[in-house]
């Protein structure tokens, strides 16, 4: 089973994908090391831009060079890319539909110990809430290079948002189950149904082994695509089971909890728990730390679950 960022990924596609089309761009704000994007601007140096430390400057080149007819992908801290940019993102990338890929990297507490500045908890409610713009969250290598290959396709606005670390993987090697914009069921129960995105869907999939020993029957689901929401598989998972919980790298405010909350209450009225980090700044500490001492980890969510249908 391999273990690299998702990051990296997104570079290894994009510095294939350079090869043959000299209109994609890779534009990083002195991120190109953290973003593990320095092989792309060694190999190919003239489609790679460096802004600085500047990222409203980043997302708006970005929107002028897709207007130049280019494929940009800009690469960028979430914390900062979601806050400091976010007018030009609702400006000149969703109101005025260029074709920028943005890609926020280090999401959610990746940065660990450096503290709520560089925590990115509200970007999937900031980016959703602007029109014509995408929100992605993808859980591991596999789904990342699907994923990417798909956007590399389209010439719509579009946030992807990655963590910092190593990954493991959630799919196996060649059999990946992708379809854009549509939800992975990876498994079926008609107890209780664990809706999580990005890093959480691991050890939800954890949880549903440990929940099988109590003779608990889970559906798993990868939301990976926050916007477009596939509201059609959480109404039928659902309507299967007891309970509903959500699990999710972000605030509890506008995330996904929120959004399934607003899809079964409307549609197919379960109980439904959201497990996501508090309202507050968060602990110091590593990723592990911080998701051990939550309870985001395979124990606390098989534990909530339990609690759930009980």
């Amino acid at each position: 089973m391999a273990k690299i960022a998702n990051k990296q990924v997104i570079c290894e596609v994009l510095m294939e994908a350079a090869r043959t089309d000299k209109d994609v761009v890779a534009l990083c704000s002195d991120s190109r090391g953290s973003g593990s994007f320095t092989p792309f601007a060694d190999k190919s140096p003239e489609q790679f831009v460096e802004t600085g430390i500047a990222e409203q400057n980043l997302v708006s080149i970005s929107a002028g060079l897709a207007k130049c007819g280019k494929k940009p992908y800009a690469v960028s801290p979430a914390c900062f890319l979601s806050t400091r940019s976010y007018e030009q993102t609702k400006v000149d990338v969703a109101y005025s539909d260029t074709n920028v890929k943005l890609i926020g990297i280090s999401g959610g507490i990746s940065y660990g110990a450096l503290g709520m500045s560089h925590h990115s908890a509200q970007d999937i409610a900031a980016m959703s809430a602007i029109p014509n713009m995408r929100v992605y969250l993808p859980s591991d290598r596999l789904q990342t290079e699907c994923l990417t290959r798909e956007l590399l396709k389209d010439k719509k606005p579009a946030y992807i948002r990655v963590g910092r670390n190593a990954v493991e993987d959630v799919y196996e090697e060649g059999s990946m189950p992708f379809e854009m914009d549509k939800a992975s069921v990876i498994t079926e129960g008609l107890d209780v149904a664990i809706i999580a995105c990005g890093e959480m869907v691991k050890p939800s999939v954890e949880a549903a082994e440990l929940l099988k020993k109590q003779g608990i029957s889970t559906t798993v689901v990868d939301m990976y695509c926050l916007k477009p929401l596939d509201r059609e598989t959480i109404v039928k998972v659902a309507l299967n089971v007891k309970a509903v919980i959500t699990v999710e790298e972000h605030s509890p405010f506008g995330g996904l909890g929120a959004m399934v909350s607003q899809v079964v209450s409307g549609e197919c009225p379960r109980k439904v728990l959201n497990m996501s980090l508090p309202d507050e700044p968060v602990i110091t500490g590593n990723s592990k730390e911080v998701f051990d001492y939550y309870g985001l980890n395979a124990e606390g969510i098989a534990k909530k679950a339990a609690e759930a249908i009980s």
